[in-house]
């Protein structure tokens, strides 16, 4: 953390400006402009050619199904899709770019004015700005750290050199790090929605940087940013906001002045540091790429492209709850992946009662793989067994209490629902006149209680259901026992 602490009353005299620069892989078979495969994980150096590297002579051919994908990624952020954009070289030197330049696009991007709208504190939405969504292709990895001599050496590893991405700017509406952590919650979201990246933080498929600065409250002119990189989770991106937005507002207050520079992130002790300055924006000498023609992007195939997209996970949200008479929070959980949302809603449609079968998903089976830190896909219960234990609790041939104990079955040897059902066989009892035995005979054995019970302890009736429950070793039925202890204590 800065050196000193700072007070709420301080910090609440700034305002915190964010805009959020979020690159992303596409999901294609092969890299941007040439054949080579596009796969994590393999040999260094394998997956590249003569167009990855730059070699004379070598010619750039567009990826169709990145288009499609930068396209479908385009519509699910409601941006508006240029019918001609244009790809561009962004001229840097790096040691893990061959060419010397990154095939880009700068002046006339694929999309704009697009927006997400998120969650905010008091229970509203925000909506914040898209500026823009470019098509680009990656470049190599620089490797420091692993090998014998890294104190002396750095290792290039070609293979990301042509990688398809896409890079989505956000507008500077974002607030606070929690505004910052939704938006990249939701866009994460839709983009695995639409299929078109894994999204795999660790694996280097999406990876964002932060552009963040302060100015006192009602001030209209935006303060010094900071870009702030490394960083790998959304949780440290929140925790990196937090450490910057303090730390400038310690540099102001103290009476110096904020550079503009690049700052990375070190998760281990907590806070940014400076990486190098961007007092003078750095000259990339954008110019318009001779060898790819501009992409056209016809309204035929924008309609086509529109027609590929799932539904998105917020009408979703607000169309099963009120098909499935969901919980909102439930409804939340059940959409947060497209195949989890796909697998509940091919059962729900076939089941008594949908938002029972939520309920025993969620919390049932949902909590006994938590506990083991298991999967849905690695559950011994299938969606079908847990629709027929939601129905057989609907129609009160099991009681919750059974229900549990068939799980904690399924769960111990590891067998599907209807199985351990089937040769377990728990029975309710439901006859009210076998019922009305039982608590007879439970008054008569505990007279000093019913004495209690009718001098206005109510909560005894507790009691009286406890001890039935425990002769019918729990399979009496459970509404009806209660219903039925009030009319005889009360009688």
């Amino acid at each position: 953390m800065p050196a000193a602490a700072l007070s709420p009353e301080v910090l609440a005299k700034y305002e915190p400006v964010i805009g959020l620069e979020v690159h992303v892989q596409l999901l294609t078979a092969s890299k941007a402009f040439c054949g080579c495969a596009n796969r994590f994980g393999s040999a260094p150096n394998t997956n590249i050619c003569p167009v990855c590297l730059g070699l004379p002579g070598a010619l750039p051919v567009l990826n169709a199904k990145a288009v499609e994908f930068a396209t479908m990624a385009s519509l699910a952020l409601n941006c508006e899709v240029r019918e001609r954009s244009i790809f561009a070289r962004k001229n840097y030197f790096y040691p893990d770019l061959p060419k010397g330049y990154q095939i880009s696009q700068y002046d006339k991007p694929l999309a704009e004015h697009g927006w997400i709208e998120v969650p905010t504190a008091d229970g509203g939405t925000k909506r914040i700005g898209i500026t823009r969504l470019h098509m680009e292709e990656d470049a190599g990895k620089s490797l420091h750290d692993g090998f014998s001599d890294s104190a002396t050496r750095t290792y290039l590893d070609l293979n990301r050199c042509g990688t398809p991405l896409v890079e989505i700017v956000s507008e500077p509406d974002i607030r606070t790090p929690d505004e910052a952590f939704e938006y990249l919650t939701r866009l994460k979201e839709i983009l695995l929605y639409t299929g078109i990246s894994d999204c795999n933080m660790e694996e280097g498929s999406l990876r964002c940087d932060a552009n963040v600065s302060v100015r006192p409250r009602g001030q209209e002119k935006f303060g010094t940013k900071a870009e702030v990189k490394n960083v790998n989770s959304f949780k440290f991106i929140r925790a990196a906001l937090e450490y910057e937005i303090e730390r400038q507002v310690e540099v102001i207050e103290s009476g110096g002045r904020v550079l503009q520079e690049t700052r990375l992130w070190n998760s281990n002790e907590g806070r940014t540091y400076s990486m190098r300055s961007k007092e003078q924006a750095h000259d990339y000498r954008y110019f318009p790429e001779p060898d790819l023609p501009p992409l056209i992007v016809s309204p035929e195939f924008l309609e086509q492209m529109r027609k590929r997209l799932p539904e998105m996970p917020e009408p979703r949200r607000a169309r099963m709850i009120a098909e499935y008479d969901l919980s909102t929070q439930d409804a939340h959980t059940l959409t947060a992946a497209r195949e989890f949302a796909d697998r509940f809603e091919a059962v729900a449609k076939t089941a008594r009662n949908p938002r029972r079968v939520a309920n025993v998903l969620l919390s049932e089976v949902g909590g006994r793989l938590k506990a083991l830190g298991l999967d849905q896909e690695q559950s011994p219960v299938s969606m079908a067994g847990i629709v027929l234990a939601a129905d057989l609790l609907d129609e009160s041939k099991i009681s919750s209490k059974q229900m549990k104990q068939l799980f904690d079955v399924c769960f111990e040897k590891g067998e599907d629902f209807p199985a351990v059902y089937e040769r377990e066989k728990p029975q309710q009892i439901t006859d009210s006149g076998a019922i009305e035995k039982l608590i007879d005979e439970v008054i008569a054995a505990n007279p000093r209680q019913v004495e209690q019970y009718r001098a206005g302890k109510k909560t005894l009736a507790g009691f009286f259901v406890g001890q039935v429950m425990r002769a019918t070793k729990g399979q009496a039925n459970p509404a009806l026992l209660n219903e039925l202890v009030v009319k005889k204590l009360e009688g």
